[in-house]
């Protein structure tokens, strides 16, 4: 054999061999979802408190409650939702009294997709519930359409990047497994409560975290032996380590219902309602999301009409530092009312002291335009706030 084709040979080998032990660390937006389930649950608070150099002490409490669960299969997604507000405040001045309001608003809607496993057509369900402080009745609605799309949860995908990368920088495996073993790990990752369901609350983990060693092992990439340290590091991702929830997908969706009570205390009012969402991991540390609804309250001589848009950009600066920055608009006028719209800006920095508890530091720009002049509320409110968050589930 001449020079020239042991030299082909050996490069033929080279790059054979690197075919076989290096692969590039896939995308979150890889993960094939089959059956998902996911839930978030968050509250948070802002407070502060002044005195001296004013008559009376004063205060201002600021409280949140976030809840998210949803169940996706290949022909159905449930989602439920749940987000209260209160806050309770105390002026300077002589003679201040303190005051409260809350408000809250839970929703439970069901998609169900004509064909299963695709990103097409479903029809849904949705049940609303709301209150507020001061108002006569609660709220109720309920709403059937028809929608066209799906949206995924690959958080399970973001968990087995996570894991593979400590793995690396403790030295346990010699180069990326193969895309295959980063989705065959993301499935167990997701199915937590299965496990929990299976096993038990207090034993779970042990079955769940052999599970997954027991993939990656078959991936040839492990350096010597997946010992207790590389267990150790795995299961110190999945409990320690802060990973927000990462969606990918879009949906349309529109309906016809009713108006079941409202706050005013009317009731039976035909609604129509049209929604979108999107959510789109940029890279595998940032998260884009926009969800928007439209509704239409009929009543005769006096329709109400509402317009809500939410966009957030999430990027995870450290395995401990996540920034995020949040637009919303709301918007809402009638027959017999003017207009009023209100814009939201804010940019939070949420530190993970751990797995469920952060340090959050968000600056706020709100503006409120009611085409109401000099009532107070003209210029553009600004606050600075620190706070906690803490993670129910």
């Amino acid at each position: 054999m001449n020079k020239q084709n042991v030299l082909t040979a050996a490069v033929m080998m080279a790059f054979s061999g690197a075919a076989t032990t290096a692969f590039a660390e896939p995308l979150i937006t890889d993960y094939k979802e089959a059956t998902s389930a996911y839930e978030d649950a968050y509250i948070s608070g802002n407070f502060n408190t002044n005195d001296g150099n004013q008559d009376q002490a004063s205060y201002n409490l600021d409280l949140t409650l976030d809840y998210e669960k949803v169940f996706s299969s290949p022909n159905r997604n449930t989602k439920i939702d749940f987000l209260g507000t209160g806050s309770s405040s105390k002026g300077g001045n002589d003679g201040d009294k303190s005051s409260s309001t809350y408000q809250a608003l839970g929703s439970a809607t069901v998609d169900n997709y004509f064909t299963p496993n695709s990103n097409a057509t479903f029809w849904y369900g949705k049940g609303e519930v709301g209150v507020q402080k001061d108002q006569e009745d609660p709220f109720t609605k309920a709403t059937a359409g028809i929608g066209y799309g799906r949206v995924v949860n690959v958080t399970p995908m973001a968990y087995a990047i996570r894991i593979m990368q400590k793995l690396r920088e403790e030295g346990f495996l010699k180069a990326d497994p193969s895309n295959d073993i980063y989705q065959q790990v993301a499935v167990i990752v997701d199915k937590e409560s299965e496990y929990k369901s299976k096993y038990g609350f207090d034993d779970y983990k042990q079955y769940w975290l052999q599970d997954i060693q027991k993939v990656i092992e078959t991936s040839g990439m492990v350096k010597g032996d997946f010992n207790a340290r590389a267990v150790v590091q795995t299961y110190d991702v999945l409990e320690n380590e802060r990973v927000s929830t990462r969606k990918n997908g879009w949906l349309v969706r529109a309906g016809v219902g009713a108006v079941l009570s409202n706050y005013d205390g009317s009731d039976s009012k035909p609604a129509i309602e049209a929604g979108a969402e999107y959510h789109k991991p940029i890279n595998n540390k940032t998260q884009f999301s926009n969800e928007a609804i439209a509704t239409a309250t009929l009543d005769d001589n006096d329709n109400g009409y509402n317009f809500n848009n939410a966009m957030s950009l999430t990027y995870e600066l450290s395995d401990m530092i996540d920034w995020e920055n949040k637009w919303t608009l709301a918007y809402a006028t009638s027959d017999n009312t003017d207009d009023v719209t209100t814009n939201t800006l804010s940019s939070a920095f949420y530190y993970s002291l751990t797995n469920q508890l952060d340090l959050g530091v968000e600056g706020k720009l709100t503006k409120l335009d009611d085409s109401i002049s000099n009532n107070g509320n003209d210029e553009i409110d600004k606050s600075l706030t620190m706070g906690v968050k803490y993670r129910l589930k």
